[in-house]
Protein backbone atom coordinates (compact mmCIF):
# COMPACT_ATOMS: atom_id res chain seq x y z
CA UNK A 1 0.00 0.00 0.00
CA UNK A 2 1.08 3.40 -0.81
CA UNK A 3 0.36 6.70 1.30
CA UNK A 4 -0.54 9.42 -1.34
CA UNK A 5 0.35 13.19 -0.46
CA UNK A 6 -1.79 16.22 -1.98
CA UNK A 7 1.35 16.53 -4.08
CA UNK A 8 1.09 12.48 -5.49
CA UNK A 9 -2.13 13.67 -6.98
CA UNK A 10 -0.56 15.55 -9.46
CA UNK A 11 2.39 13.46 -10.39
CA UNK A 12 0.00 10.65 -10.98
CA UNK A 13 -2.18 12.64 -13.27
CA UNK A 14 0.23 13.81 -15.39
CA UNK A 15 2.00 10.35 -15.58
CA UNK A 16 -1.64 9.13 -16.53
CA UNK A 17 -2.31 11.68 -19.02
CA UNK A 18 1.23 10.63 -20.38
CA UNK A 19 -0.04 6.71 -20.75
CA UNK A 20 -3.27 7.34 -22.22
CA UNK A 21 -3.44 10.56 -23.92
CA UNK A 22 -2.31 10.99 -27.63
CA UNK A 23 -0.76 14.32 -26.83
CA UNK A 24 2.12 13.18 -25.15
CA UNK A 25 2.91 10.74 -27.34
CA UNK A 26 1.52 7.30 -26.14
CA UNK A 27 0.33 6.33 -29.26
CA UNK A 28 -0.83 7.68 -32.79
CA UNK A 29 -4.46 6.04 -32.23
CA UNK A 30 -6.67 5.41 -29.43
CA UNK A 31 -9.57 3.03 -29.57
CA UNK A 32 -11.99 2.89 -27.03
CA UNK A 33 -14.54 -0.06 -26.94
CA UNK A 34 -17.39 1.00 -24.63
CA UNK A 35 -18.69 -1.64 -22.69
CA UNK A 36 -21.47 -1.11 -19.93
CA UNK A 37 -23.79 -3.65 -18.98
CA UNK A 38 -25.94 -2.07 -22.23
CA UNK A 39 -22.47 -2.57 -24.52
CA UNK A 40 -21.66 -6.32 -23.06
CA UNK A 41 -25.29 -7.14 -23.11
CA UNK A 42 -25.09 -5.68 -27.22
CA UNK A 43 -22.02 -7.75 -28.15
CA UNK A 44 -19.21 -4.94 -27.00
CA UNK A 45 -16.72 -7.60 -25.82
CA UNK A 46 -17.05 -9.38 -29.30
CA UNK A 47 -15.63 -6.39 -30.83
CA UNK A 48 -12.65 -5.90 -28.31
CA UNK A 49 -11.71 -9.72 -28.64
CA UNK A 50 -11.57 -8.95 -32.43
CA UNK A 51 -9.69 -6.08 -31.90
CA UNK A 52 -7.14 -7.49 -29.87
CA UNK A 53 -7.07 -10.18 -31.91
CA UNK A 54 -6.12 -8.31 -35.21
CA UNK A 55 -3.88 -5.43 -33.29
CA UNK A 56 -1.50 -9.17 -32.50
CA UNK A 57 -1.65 -10.34 -35.93
CA UNK A 58 -1.07 -7.27 -37.60
CA UNK A 59 1.73 -6.29 -35.06
CA UNK A 60 0.27 -2.78 -34.52
CA UNK A 61 1.91 -1.56 -31.35
CA UNK A 62 1.05 2.31 -31.30
CA UNK A 63 -2.71 2.27 -31.02
CA UNK A 64 -4.16 2.56 -27.56
CA UNK A 65 -7.13 0.47 -26.98
CA UNK A 66 -9.21 0.77 -24.00
CA UNK A 67 -12.86 0.75 -22.59
CA UNK A 68 -15.24 2.72 -20.74
CA UNK A 69 -18.41 2.89 -19.30
CA UNK A 70 -21.48 3.40 -21.13
CA UNK A 71 -21.16 6.01 -23.64
CA UNK A 72 -24.78 7.46 -23.39
CA UNK A 73 -26.85 6.29 -26.45
CA UNK A 74 -28.10 2.82 -25.35
CA UNK A 75 -30.04 2.03 -28.15
CA UNK A 76 -26.84 2.73 -30.40
CA UNK A 77 -24.92 -0.34 -28.89
CA UNK A 78 -22.06 -1.26 -28.97
CA UNK A 79 -20.37 1.64 -29.49
CA UNK A 80 -16.51 2.21 -30.34
CA UNK A 81 -14.76 5.47 -30.08
CA UNK A 82 -11.50 5.93 -32.59
CA UNK A 83 -9.29 8.96 -32.41
CA UNK A 84 -5.90 9.72 -34.32
CA UNK A 85 -3.27 12.00 -32.97
CA UNK A 86 -4.17 15.54 -34.02
CA UNK A 87 -7.97 14.77 -34.98
CA UNK A 88 -11.29 14.96 -33.18
CA UNK A 89 -12.33 12.02 -31.55
CA UNK A 90 -15.26 9.88 -33.86
CA UNK A 91 -17.89 7.75 -32.50
CA UNK A 92 -18.90 4.57 -34.01
CA UNK A 93 -22.03 2.69 -33.57
CA UNK A 94 -24.25 -0.28 -34.25
CA UNK A 95 -21.08 -2.48 -34.62
CA UNK A 96 -19.94 -5.68 -34.98
CA UNK A 97 -16.72 -8.08 -35.55
CA UNK A 98 -16.98 -7.03 -39.50
CA UNK A 99 -17.57 -3.40 -38.77
CA UNK A 100 -14.95 -3.07 -36.60
CA UNK A 101 -12.21 -4.54 -38.84
CA UNK A 102 -13.21 -2.18 -41.27
CA UNK A 103 -12.95 0.48 -39.06
CA UNK A 104 -9.61 -0.40 -38.08
CA UNK A 105 -8.40 -0.70 -42.11
CA UNK A 106 -9.64 2.31 -42.88
CA UNK A 107 -9.83 4.88 -40.44
CA UNK A 108 -7.01 3.51 -37.95
CA UNK A 109 -4.68 2.63 -40.75
CA UNK A 110 -5.29 4.87 -43.29
CA UNK A 111 -6.92 7.79 -41.71
CA UNK A 112 -10.65 7.90 -43.44
CA UNK A 113 -13.56 7.74 -41.58
CA UNK A 114 -15.94 5.45 -42.21
CA UNK A 115 -18.97 7.01 -42.41
CA UNK A 116 -21.20 4.23 -43.19
CA UNK A 117 -21.87 3.74 -39.29
CA UNK A 118 -20.48 7.08 -37.77
CA UNK A 119 -21.48 10.17 -35.55
CA UNK A 120 -18.19 11.71 -37.08
CA UNK A 121 -19.42 15.10 -34.79
CA UNK A 122 -20.81 13.56 -32.16
CA UNK A 123 -20.72 16.10 -29.74
CA UNK A 124 -22.53 18.65 -31.94
CA UNK A 125 -25.53 16.32 -32.42
CA UNK A 126 -28.92 17.59 -30.13
CA UNK A 127 -28.76 14.61 -28.13
CA UNK A 128 -24.97 15.15 -26.60
CA UNK A 129 -25.27 18.92 -27.19
CA UNK A 130 -28.37 19.20 -25.20
CA UNK A 131 -27.29 17.71 -22.30
CA UNK A 132 -25.02 19.51 -18.99
CA UNK A 133 -22.73 16.90 -17.85
CA UNK A 134 -21.65 17.35 -13.89
CA UNK A 135 -22.10 13.62 -12.46
CA UNK A 136 -21.34 12.07 -15.73
CA UNK A 137 -18.16 14.42 -17.23
CA UNK A 138 -15.90 11.05 -17.35
CA UNK A 139 -18.48 9.45 -19.42
CA UNK A 140 -16.89 7.28 -22.10
CA UNK A 141 -13.46 8.95 -21.03
CA UNK A 142 -12.04 6.94 -18.20
CA UNK A 143 -11.24 3.17 -17.94
CA UNK A 144 -13.47 2.67 -14.83
CA UNK A 145 -10.80 0.41 -13.63
CA UNK A 146 -7.74 2.39 -13.87
CA UNK A 147 -7.81 4.90 -10.52
CA UNK A 148 -5.00 6.96 -12.35
CA UNK A 149 -7.62 7.72 -15.30
CA UNK A 150 -9.93 8.88 -12.65
CA UNK A 151 -7.38 10.87 -10.62
CA UNK A 152 -6.59 12.64 -13.78
CA UNK A 153 -9.20 14.22 -14.32
CA UNK A 154 -9.09 15.81 -11.40
CA UNK A 155 -10.16 12.63 -9.14
CA UNK A 156 -9.91 12.94 -5.21
CA UNK A 157 -9.02 16.71 -5.60
CA UNK A 158 -11.77 17.69 -4.26
CA UNK A 159 -11.31 15.36 -1.23
CA UNK A 160 -7.96 16.57 -0.70
CA UNK A 161 -9.10 19.81 -0.62
CA UNK A 162 -12.42 18.87 2.17
CA UNK A 163 -9.96 17.11 4.12
CA UNK A 164 -6.56 19.42 4.50
CA UNK A 165 -8.02 22.37 3.88
CA UNK A 166 -11.78 22.76 4.83
CA UNK A 167 -13.75 22.37 8.38
CA UNK A 168 -17.01 19.66 8.76
CA UNK A 169 -18.55 22.80 8.67
CA UNK A 170 -17.28 24.53 5.95
CA UNK A 171 -17.95 20.94 4.03
CA UNK A 172 -21.47 20.83 5.03
CA UNK A 173 -21.96 24.61 4.43
CA UNK A 174 -20.85 24.48 1.15
CA UNK A 175 -23.55 21.52 0.20
CA UNK A 176 -26.19 23.09 1.75
CA UNK A 177 -25.21 26.13 -0.22
CA UNK A 178 -24.90 24.56 -3.32
CA UNK A 179 -28.54 23.47 -2.95
CA UNK A 180 -28.06 20.22 -3.68
CA UNK A 181 -31.21 17.91 -3.02
CA UNK A 182 -31.27 13.66 -2.46
CA UNK A 183 -31.86 12.37 -5.97
CA UNK A 184 -33.27 8.88 -5.15
CA UNK A 185 -36.74 10.16 -3.88
CA UNK A 186 -38.41 13.21 -2.55
CA UNK A 187 -35.46 15.46 -2.71
CA UNK A 188 -34.69 16.60 0.69
CA UNK A 189 -31.91 19.33 0.98
CA UNK A 190 -28.41 17.19 1.25
CA UNK A 191 -26.49 19.71 3.46
CA UNK A 192 -29.25 19.73 6.23
CA UNK A 193 -29.45 16.12 6.37
CA UNK A 194 -25.44 16.18 6.65
CA UNK A 195 -25.98 18.58 9.22
CA UNK A 196 -28.41 16.71 11.44
CA UNK A 197 -26.01 13.59 11.42
CA UNK A 198 -23.50 15.46 12.24
CA UNK A 199 -24.98 16.98 15.48
CA UNK A 200 -26.87 13.94 16.25
CA UNK A 201 -25.18 12.23 19.56
CA UNK A 202 -23.80 8.97 19.52
CA UNK A 203 -20.85 6.79 19.49
CA UNK A 204 -20.07 5.89 16.07
CA UNK A 205 -21.65 7.41 12.89
CA UNK A 206 -22.60 5.51 9.70
CA UNK A 207 -22.58 6.50 5.81
CA UNK A 208 -24.91 4.39 3.52
CA UNK A 209 -24.41 4.89 -0.88
CA UNK A 210 -28.12 3.26 -1.78
CA UNK A 211 -27.36 1.80 -5.04
CA UNK A 212 -30.59 -0.75 -5.03
CA UNK A 213 -31.98 0.43 -7.88
CA UNK A 214 -35.22 -1.52 -8.35
CA UNK A 215 -37.55 0.34 -10.79
CA UNK A 216 -38.43 -0.61 -13.97
CA UNK A 217 -36.87 1.21 -17.03
CA UNK A 218 -34.27 3.26 -14.29
CA UNK A 219 -30.61 2.05 -14.73
CA UNK A 220 -29.22 5.65 -13.68
CA UNK A 221 -26.96 4.29 -10.67
CA UNK A 222 -26.09 1.31 -12.30
CA UNK A 223 -24.70 3.31 -15.36
CA UNK A 224 -22.74 5.85 -12.71
CA UNK A 225 -20.98 2.84 -10.68
CA UNK A 226 -19.98 1.04 -14.04
CA UNK A 227 -18.82 4.26 -15.94
CA UNK A 228 -16.86 6.33 -12.45
CA UNK A 229 -16.62 4.46 -9.09
CA UNK A 230 -14.50 6.67 -7.83
CA UNK A 231 -16.94 9.83 -7.75
CA UNK A 232 -18.87 7.74 -5.47
CA UNK A 233 -16.43 6.64 -3.48
CA UNK A 234 -14.61 10.72 -3.02
CA UNK A 235 -18.28 11.68 -2.80
CA UNK A 236 -18.79 9.37 0.26
CA UNK A 237 -15.14 10.50 1.90
CA UNK A 238 -15.86 13.90 1.49
CA UNK A 239 -19.45 13.30 2.97
CA UNK A 240 -17.73 10.82 6.07
CA UNK A 241 -15.17 13.64 6.39
CA UNK A 242 -18.46 15.87 7.07
CA UNK A 243 -20.55 14.25 9.46
CA UNK A 244 -17.52 12.51 11.59
CA UNK A 245 -18.37 8.84 10.18
CA UNK A 246 -14.79 6.53 9.75
CA UNK A 247 -17.65 3.36 7.88
CA UNK A 248 -18.98 3.15 4.77
CA UNK A 249 -21.53 1.07 3.22
CA UNK A 250 -22.47 0.55 -0.76
CA UNK A 251 -26.08 -0.93 -0.55
CA UNK A 252 -25.93 -2.89 -4.40
CA UNK A 253 -28.70 -4.94 -6.41
CA UNK A 254 -27.43 -8.80 -7.00
CA UNK A 255 -28.63 -7.94 -10.05
CA UNK A 256 -25.62 -5.32 -10.85
CA UNK A 257 -22.62 -7.91 -11.21
CA UNK A 258 -20.56 -5.88 -13.73
CA UNK A 259 -20.97 -2.84 -10.92
CA UNK A 260 -20.42 -4.78 -8.21
CA UNK A 261 -16.63 -5.76 -9.72
CA UNK A 262 -15.73 -2.51 -10.74
CA UNK A 263 -17.29 -1.16 -7.30
CA UNK A 264 -14.26 -4.08 -6.06
CA UNK A 265 -11.72 -2.99 -7.90
CA UNK A 266 -12.07 0.85 -7.09
CA UNK A 267 -12.15 -0.29 -3.46
CA UNK A 268 -8.87 -2.36 -4.04
CA UNK A 269 -7.16 0.67 -5.87
CA UNK A 270 -8.35 2.80 -3.55
CA UNK A 271 -6.81 0.98 -0.35
CA UNK A 272 -3.48 0.75 -2.11
CA UNK A 273 -3.08 4.92 -2.36
CA UNK A 274 -4.18 4.67 0.95
CA UNK A 275 -7.29 6.64 0.03
CA UNK A 276 -9.26 4.62 2.12
CA UNK A 277 -7.91 3.42 5.03
CA UNK A 278 -5.72 4.90 8.30
CA UNK A 279 -4.83 8.38 8.56
CA UNK A 280 -5.38 9.55 5.16
CA UNK A 281 -3.29 11.73 3.41
CA UNK A 282 -1.62 11.86 6.58
CA UNK A 283 -4.03 13.25 8.60
CA UNK A 284 -6.04 11.70 11.70
CA UNK A 285 -9.03 11.17 9.49
CA UNK A 286 -9.94 7.63 8.48
CA UNK A 287 -12.45 5.68 6.77
CA UNK A 288 -13.32 2.20 5.17
CA UNK A 289 -15.90 1.60 2.60
CA UNK A 290 -17.81 -1.75 2.60
CA UNK A 291 -19.86 -3.60 -0.44
CA UNK A 292 -23.52 -5.40 1.19
CA UNK A 293 -25.15 -7.20 -1.57
CA UNK A 294 -28.76 -6.17 -1.90
CA UNK A 295 -31.70 -8.28 -0.65
CA UNK A 296 -33.52 -8.25 -4.01
CA UNK A 297 -36.63 -6.29 -3.72
CA UNK A 298 -37.40 -3.06 -4.75
CA UNK A 299 -38.78 -2.33 -0.69
CA UNK A 300 -34.90 -2.35 0.42
CA UNK A 301 -34.43 0.85 -1.54
CA UNK A 302 -36.05 2.61 1.05
CA UNK A 303 -33.77 3.67 4.13
CA UNK A 304 -35.14 2.32 6.77
CA UNK A 305 -35.83 -1.33 4.73
CA UNK A 306 -32.40 -1.05 3.63
CA UNK A 307 -30.56 -1.03 6.68
CA UNK A 308 -33.23 -3.67 8.16
CA UNK A 309 -31.62 -5.44 5.40
CA UNK A 310 -27.52 -4.44 6.55
CA UNK A 311 -28.19 -5.45 9.49
CA UNK A 312 -29.74 -8.79 8.58
CA UNK A 313 -33.13 -8.88 9.87
CA UNK A 314 -35.90 -8.48 7.44
CA UNK A 315 -36.36 -6.04 4.74
CA UNK A 316 -39.20 -4.01 6.21
CA UNK A 317 -39.53 -0.06 7.00
CA UNK A 318 -40.15 1.06 10.29
CA UNK A 319 -41.71 4.13 11.78
CA UNK A 320 -39.99 7.34 11.71
CA UNK A 321 -38.99 9.08 13.57
CA UNK A 322 -36.34 8.22 14.53
CA UNK A 323 -34.97 9.29 11.76
CA UNK A 324 -31.94 7.72 10.61
CA UNK A 325 -29.98 10.89 10.97
CA UNK A 326 -30.67 10.15 14.83
CA UNK A 327 -30.90 6.44 14.96
CA UNK A 328 -29.90 4.28 11.95
CA UNK A 329 -27.40 1.22 11.93
CA UNK A 330 -27.25 -0.38 15.42
CA UNK A 331 -28.84 2.34 16.55
CA UNK A 332 -26.17 5.26 15.70
CA UNK A 333 -26.44 8.35 13.46
CA UNK A 334 -26.29 7.25 10.01
CA UNK A 335 -26.51 8.97 7.10
CA UNK A 336 -28.20 7.46 3.66
CA UNK A 337 -27.72 9.43 -0.11
CA UNK A 338 -27.93 7.34 -3.23
CA UNK A 339 -25.62 6.81 -6.00
CA UNK A 340 -26.00 10.56 -7.74
CA UNK A 341 -25.77 12.32 -4.79
CA UNK A 342 -22.78 11.11 -3.47
CA UNK A 343 -21.11 11.51 -7.19
CA UNK A 344 -22.21 15.20 -7.13
CA UNK A 345 -20.20 15.66 -4.31
CA UNK A 346 -16.69 15.93 -5.44
CA UNK A 347 -18.01 18.42 -8.12
CA UNK A 348 -19.34 20.91 -5.91
CA UNK A 349 -16.60 21.00 -3.08
CA UNK A 350 -14.04 21.31 -6.41
CA UNK A 351 -15.99 24.42 -8.17
CA UNK A 352 -17.95 25.49 -5.29
CA UNK A 353 -21.76 26.00 -4.66
CA UNK A 354 -22.27 29.42 -6.40
CA UNK A 355 -21.36 27.37 -10.03
CA UNK A 356 -23.28 24.30 -8.93
CA UNK A 357 -26.38 26.45 -8.33
CA UNK A 358 -25.90 28.63 -11.36
CA UNK A 359 -27.38 25.17 -12.81
CA UNK A 360 -31.25 24.58 -12.50
CA UNK A 361 -33.99 26.14 -10.99
CA UNK A 362 -34.68 28.58 -8.06
CA UNK A 363 -35.69 25.16 -5.95
CA UNK A 364 -34.11 22.58 -7.73
CA UNK A 365 -30.24 23.06 -8.32
CA UNK A 366 -27.71 21.07 -10.65
CA UNK A 367 -28.20 18.70 -13.33
CA UNK A 368 -30.90 15.52 -12.50
CA UNK A 369 -30.00 12.35 -14.43
CA UNK A 370 -32.70 10.42 -16.01
CA UNK A 371 -32.68 6.79 -18.12
CA UNK A 372 -34.85 7.15 -21.38
CA UNK A 373 -36.46 4.85 -22.29
CA UNK A 374 -39.52 3.24 -24.20
CA UNK A 375 -40.79 5.05 -27.92
CA UNK A 376 -38.38 7.64 -28.12
CA UNK A 377 -35.76 7.17 -30.75
CA UNK A 378 -32.85 7.62 -28.72
CA UNK A 379 -33.18 5.87 -25.77
CA UNK A 380 -30.17 6.40 -23.09
CA UNK A 381 -28.57 7.80 -20.49
CA UNK A 382 -28.74 11.71 -20.16
CA UNK A 383 -27.99 14.32 -17.83
CA UNK A 384 -29.80 17.46 -18.11
CA UNK A 385 -30.23 20.64 -16.27
CA UNK A 386 -32.75 20.57 -13.90
CA UNK A 387 -36.32 23.49 -15.30
CA UNK A 388 -35.29 21.68 -18.82
CA UNK A 389 -38.73 20.35 -20.47
CA UNK A 390 -39.91 17.48 -21.09
CA UNK A 391 -40.18 18.53 -24.75
CA UNK A 392 -36.57 19.16 -25.34
CA UNK A 393 -35.43 16.15 -23.72
CA UNK A 394 -37.81 14.06 -25.31
CA UNK A 395 -38.04 15.65 -29.11
CA UNK A 396 -34.25 17.17 -28.71
CA UNK A 397 -32.12 14.68 -26.81
CA UNK A 398 -34.54 11.90 -27.31
CA UNK A 399 -35.14 12.59 -31.28
CA UNK A 400 -38.75 12.33 -31.07
CA UNK A 401 -41.08 9.57 -31.54
CA UNK A 402 -40.13 6.31 -33.81
CA UNK A 403 -41.86 6.15 -37.03
CA UNK A 404 -43.46 9.21 -36.40
CA UNK A 405 -45.95 7.98 -33.95
CA UNK A 406 -47.81 10.82 -31.84
CA UNK A 407 -46.38 11.46 -27.99
CA UNK A 408 -49.33 9.83 -25.51
CA UNK A 409 -47.37 10.13 -21.95
CA UNK A 410 -44.27 10.47 -20.46
CA UNK A 411 -44.20 8.48 -16.94
CA UNK A 412 -41.25 10.02 -14.76
CA UNK A 413 -40.43 8.09 -11.34
CA UNK A 414 -40.93 4.41 -12.65
CA UNK A 415 -43.30 2.42 -10.92
CA UNK A 416 -44.20 4.91 -8.19
CA UNK A 417 -44.30 7.66 -10.34
CA UNK A 418 -46.97 9.04 -12.50
CA UNK A 419 -48.08 9.44 -16.07
CA UNK A 420 -47.55 12.61 -17.35
CA UNK A 421 -50.03 13.55 -20.96
CA UNK A 422 -48.24 14.97 -24.20
CA UNK A 423 -50.54 18.74 -23.42
CA UNK A 424 -48.48 19.13 -20.54
CA UNK A 425 -44.70 18.23 -22.42
CA UNK A 426 -43.79 21.83 -21.87
CA UNK A 427 -43.79 21.81 -18.36
CA UNK A 428 -40.25 22.33 -16.70
CA UNK A 429 -38.75 19.35 -15.03
CA UNK A 430 -38.21 20.14 -11.48
CA UNK A 431 -39.00 18.63 -8.34
CA UNK A 432 -41.76 21.11 -7.86
CA UNK A 433 -43.62 20.77 -11.04
CA UNK A 434 -43.20 17.01 -11.45
CA UNK A 435 -45.06 16.16 -7.70
CA UNK A 436 -47.78 19.05 -9.09
CA UNK A 437 -48.50 16.93 -12.03
CA UNK A 438 -49.20 14.20 -10.14
CA UNK A 439 -45.61 12.62 -11.25
CA UNK A 440 -41.98 12.41 -8.95
CA UNK A 441 -38.70 12.67 -10.05
CA UNK A 442 -37.62 9.64 -8.11
CA UNK A 443 -34.23 7.86 -9.03
CA UNK A 444 -34.78 9.11 -12.69
CA UNK A 445 -36.84 6.62 -15.06
CA UNK A 446 -38.63 8.06 -17.59
CA UNK A 447 -40.48 5.97 -19.91
CA UNK A 448 -42.02 7.44 -23.49
CA UNK A 449 -45.51 6.32 -24.21
CA UNK A 450 -46.66 6.56 -27.93
CA UNK A 451 -50.47 6.70 -29.07
CA UNK A 452 -50.34 2.97 -29.11
CA UNK A 453 -50.17 2.43 -25.94
CA UNK A 454 -52.78 1.20 -23.69
CA UNK A 455 -52.95 3.57 -20.34
CA UNK A 456 -55.25 1.34 -18.37
CA UNK A 457 -52.67 -2.00 -19.11
CA UNK A 458 -49.65 -0.07 -18.22
CA UNK A 459 -51.30 1.25 -14.82
CA UNK A 460 -52.06 -2.39 -14.48
CA UNK A 461 -48.13 -3.29 -15.01
CA UNK A 462 -46.99 -1.04 -12.57
CA UNK A 463 -49.59 -2.81 -9.89
CA UNK A 464 -48.85 -5.57 -10.61
CA UNK A 465 -45.15 -5.07 -10.01
CA UNK A 466 -45.58 -2.76 -6.97
CA UNK A 467 -48.15 -5.85 -5.53
CA UNK A 468 -45.37 -8.03 -6.11
CA UNK A 469 -42.87 -6.51 -4.43
CA UNK A 470 -44.71 -5.08 -1.37
CA UNK A 471 -42.99 -6.45 1.83
CA UNK A 472 -46.28 -7.05 3.25
CA UNK A 473 -45.80 -5.30 6.69
CA UNK A 474 -49.17 -3.04 6.30
CA UNK A 475 -52.21 -4.19 5.68
CA UNK A 476 -52.90 -0.99 3.68
CA UNK A 477 -50.12 -1.56 1.42
CA UNK A 478 -50.29 -5.31 1.28
CA UNK A 479 -54.15 -6.03 0.69
CA UNK A 480 -54.96 -2.73 -0.69
CA UNK A 481 -51.87 -2.96 -3.80
CA UNK A 482 -53.85 -6.55 -4.70
CA UNK A 483 -56.41 -5.30 -4.52
CA UNK A 484 -55.83 -2.49 -6.98
CA UNK A 485 -54.60 -4.80 -9.42
CA UNK A 486 -57.45 -6.91 -9.26
CA UNK A 487 -59.74 -4.27 -10.16
CA UNK A 488 -57.76 -2.92 -13.62
CA UNK A 489 -57.09 -6.85 -14.28
CA UNK A 490 -60.83 -6.72 -14.21
CA UNK A 491 -61.41 -3.91 -16.38
CA UNK A 492 -58.46 -4.80 -18.59
CA UNK A 493 -60.48 -8.17 -19.25
CA UNK A 494 -63.63 -6.40 -20.15
CA UNK A 495 -65.21 -7.19 -17.03
CA UNK A 496 -65.23 -3.46 -15.60
CA UNK A 497 -68.19 -1.50 -14.21
CA UNK A 498 -68.32 2.23 -13.67
CA UNK A 499 -68.24 1.56 -10.05
CA UNK A 500 -65.32 0.23 -10.38
CA UNK A 501 -63.28 3.63 -11.51
CA UNK A 502 -64.22 5.05 -7.63
CA UNK A 503 -63.29 2.65 -6.07
CA UNK A 504 -59.86 2.71 -7.73
CA UNK A 505 -59.85 6.41 -6.61
CA UNK A 506 -60.83 5.57 -3.05
CA UNK A 507 -58.66 2.74 -2.39
CA UNK A 508 -55.83 4.62 -3.27
CA UNK A 509 -56.35 7.63 -1.38
CA UNK A 510 -56.46 4.78 1.32
CA UNK A 511 -53.44 3.32 0.73
CA UNK A 512 -51.49 6.48 0.29
CA UNK A 513 -52.87 7.63 3.51
CA UNK A 514 -52.39 4.36 5.30
CA UNK A 515 -49.23 3.34 4.35
CA UNK A 516 -45.88 3.36 7.11
CA UNK A 517 -42.73 3.94 4.33
CA UNK A 518 -42.92 6.10 0.94
CA UNK A 519 -43.39 2.68 -1.23
CA UNK A 520 -47.13 2.73 0.13
CA UNK A 521 -47.70 6.01 -0.15
CA UNK A 522 -46.19 7.01 -3.70
CA UNK A 523 -48.31 3.33 -5.11
CA UNK A 524 -50.95 4.41 -6.22
CA UNK A 525 -49.52 7.19 -8.32
CA UNK A 526 -49.80 5.34 -11.85
CA UNK A 527 -53.48 5.02 -10.72
CA UNK A 528 -54.22 8.28 -9.69
CA UNK A 529 -52.25 10.10 -12.47
CA UNK A 530 -54.00 8.21 -15.42
CA UNK A 531 -57.35 8.28 -13.89
CA UNK A 532 -56.64 12.42 -13.94
CA UNK A 533 -55.43 12.40 -17.48
CA UNK A 534 -56.75 9.66 -19.05
CA UNK A 535 -60.19 8.79 -17.61
CA UNK A 536 -62.31 8.39 -20.73
CA UNK A 537 -59.75 5.78 -21.62
CA UNK A 538 -60.91 3.51 -18.26
CA UNK A 539 -64.36 4.88 -19.11
CA UNK A 540 -64.06 3.47 -22.88
CA UNK A 541 -62.63 0.29 -21.29
CA UNK A 542 -66.04 -0.23 -18.79
CA UNK A 543 -68.90 1.42 -21.20
CA UNK A 544 -68.32 0.31 -24.44
CA UNK A 545 -65.75 -2.62 -23.55
CA UNK A 546 -63.33 -1.50 -26.20
CA UNK A 547 -59.22 -0.72 -25.78
CA UNK A 548 -58.54 2.28 -28.10
CA UNK A 549 -54.74 1.18 -28.04
CA UNK A 550 -56.48 -2.23 -29.22
CA UNK A 551 -53.64 -3.71 -26.11
CA UNK A 552 -56.04 -5.56 -24.03
CA UNK A 553 -56.58 -8.77 -26.14
CA UNK A 554 -60.36 -9.23 -24.09
CA UNK A 555 -61.51 -6.04 -25.77
CA UNK A 556 -60.50 -6.24 -29.40
CA UNK A 557 -63.14 -7.81 -31.54
CA UNK A 558 -61.71 -9.00 -34.80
Amino acid sequence: MRKLSVEDLDRISQEARKKTGLREGAGNAKITVHMGTCGIAAGAQGIMDTLLDELRKRNIHDVILTSSGCAGLCSKEPMATVQLRGQAPVKYVDLDEEKILRILSEHIINGKVVRDFSIPNAMDTDFFSRQTLVVLRNRGLINPKNIDEYIARDGYKAFAKALTSMTPEEIIGEIKDSGLRGRGGAGFPTGTKWEFCKNALGEAKYLICNADEGNPGAYTDRSIIESDPHAVLEGMLIGARAIGASDGVIYIRAEYPLARETLETAIEQAKDYGLLGENIFNTDFSSEVHIIQGAGALVCGEETSLMASVMGYPPEPTQRPPFPAQSGLWGEPTNVNNVETWANVPRIILRGAEWFSSIGTETSKGTKLFSLVGKVNNRGLVEVPMGITLREIVYDIGGGIPGGRELKAVQTGGPLGGCIPASLIDIPVDYERLSEVGSMMGSGGMIVMDEDTCIVDIARYFLEFTSDESCGKCSSCREGSATLFEILEKICNGEGEEQDLVLLEEISYAVKEASLCGFGKTLPNPILSTLRYFRDEYETHVRDKTCPAKVCKALVRH
